[in-house]
């Protein structure tokens, strides 16, 4: 993640605060990217349809 040596990362509280807040940030984007089945990307999971749903509840069963 950082152009540093790991081994450096943890010998300043600031610099692990730093890659902490990295980690955080990734995985938040990360979450935060919601797709719909058919591959448009929607800004809040609250954006769904009826039919995006019924394409996932499809999906999941599909699965079994």
């Amino acid at each position: 993640m950082l152009p540093i040596k790991h081994s450096t990362i943890f010998k300043s509280r600031w610099m692990a605060l730093l890659w902490a807040a990295g980690i955080c940030w990734i995985a938040w984007d990360f979450a935060n990217q919601v797709k719909t089945p058919d591959g448009n990307e929607v800004s809040d999971a609250n954006d769904f349809t009826a039919a995006d749903m019924k394409a996932f509840e499809d999906g999941v069963k599909s699965l079994n």
